[in-house]
């Protein structure tokens, strides 16, 4: 069997002699993945996206990096290499790439876990570019024209070094409109694929993702160690999932022998899921749903004065861009607020957020203050970050992060 030859460019890769001004340059001799356009000052004339840029510095006009030019990004050189070491960018260049990210990995492969992100962007040096498995499938995500040249390096090697049988190609929306290929949004380039719905293990529980049409690569794995500390402290115990999109949290409760779970979501399609993969387990609990948003709901819920043991609020982004950080702040804090008077004496509240713009220390701080002005005591339990399968490299690409509160009366 063979990869679709639609993963094949005709575009032959140009090398690239760049300059940059002293931040630029400062930022690459750092290993940071970015060089932004305003950092540039010597350029080829017809540069194009996929192109190797070849940094040169001032110093003697010595090479300090190699990188991807990107013609459509304001971060216009993603960055494969930052060092005086000389390097070749071909195909054993990126096969030793992966399998420096697959062996990031060994620990999870440990564990009753069948399912892991592979390459998690710039963090394992590939940036706009994910590889996610779910048991035997592979499902790359692309976000940029840059890696077009290189996919039919690159994705043999994603299949070989991960033993998977079947990949599927996911695209951004931007690349989706691109005419710069053949690719459709999610097509299988690589073996069969029955089902579009793939069912997978993560640390013993089973879970189902959309591989064609779920969101980014059909779930969110980043939580996964979360949800497996929840899923513990939920035994016997009332949960509200809030935002629980499939039911990560909720699923690893019932299957821990939670009393009664709740998913809330705005969508009522994603509490089907949720549901659906409730029933991929064996569980004796009651699992119930709330479609609606979530703040209006939490409101009805306090105003009823209902109350849970464990409440788990992991909201998606809310700072896209910097203009929405200071709003995002204050929906943290409501947030807090909300989960604080619906968790029971002595419950646990679980805080999470997954917007890099609002910095682990401002979320945390945020909650802390929040909590202590409601006159409860409590107690800090956990503070978490990225599982292991989403390494950080560079400060941008911390995004996660999770405190566990506990209530002292």
């Amino acid at each position: 069997m063979s990869f679709s030859s639609k993963i094949k460019s005709n575009y032959k890769p140009k090398r690239l002699a760049i300059k940059l001004n002293a931040i630029g340059e400062q930022f690459v001799v750092k290993g940071h993945p970015w060089v932004f356009s305003n950092n540039i000052t010597k350029i080829n004339d017809d540069a194009k996206s996929g192109d190797l840029a070849i940094i040169f510095g001032k110093n003697k006009n010595r090479v300090v990096g190699l990188g991807l030019y990107d013609a459509n990004s304001p971060i216009r050189i993603k960055m494969l290499h930052s060092s005086l070491e000389k390097v070749d960018i071909n195909s054993e260049f990126f096969k030793q790439k992966i399998e420096e990210a697959y062996s990031k990995r060994y620990k999870l492969f440990q564990t009753k876990t069948n399912s892991y992100r592979l390459l998690f962007g710039e963090n394992d040096g590939f940036p706009g570019l994910i590889a996610d498995v779910y048991a035997s499938v592979l499902v790359v995500k692309i976000y940029s024209e840059i890696w077009l040249p290189y996919l039919e390096t690159i994705i043999p090697s994603l299949k070989e070094i991960s033993k998977v049988k079947t990949v599927v190609v996911r695209l951004s929306r931007s690349l989706e409109q691109s005419k710069e290929h053949q690719l459709k949004n999610g097509e299988v380039i690589y073996g069969v694929l029955e089902n579009e719905v793939i069912e997978f293990v993560e640390h013993g529980v089973n879970f189902s993702a959309n591989v064609i049409k779920g969101h980014k690569t059909g779930y969110f794995l980043d939580h996964r160690a979360n949800r497996k500390q929840v899923g513990e402290w939920s035994k016997d115990k009332t949960v509200l999932d809030v935002f629980s999109y499939a039911g990560g949290f909720s699923v690893h409760a019932l299957y821990n022998g939670a009393k009664e779970v709740t998913s809330l979501d705005i969508s009522k399609q994603a509490l089907e899921i949720a549901i659906q993969n409730g029933k991929l387990n064996t569980y004796v609990g009651k699992h119930k749903t709330i479609a609606g948003d979530a703040f209006d709901e939490l409101n009805k819920l306090i105003k009823n004065k209902t109350t849970f043991d464990v409440v788990v609020i992991d909201p998606p982004s809310f700072a896209k861009q910097n203009s929405e950080i200071e709003l995002a702040k204050k929906k943290y804090a409501q947030l807090a607020e909300l989960g604080e008077k619906l968790t029971a004496k002595n419950g646990l509240l679980v805080l999470a957020s997954c917007s890099s713009r609002v910095v682990s220390q401002a979320f945390f701080d945020i909650n802390s203050q929040t909590l202590a002005s409601t006159n409860r005591k409590f107690k800090v339990l956990l503070k978490t970050d990225h599982d292991t399968d989403h390494p950080v490299s560079f400060p941008e690409g911390a995004y996660l992060k999770c405190g566990y509160y506990r209530f002292l009366d």
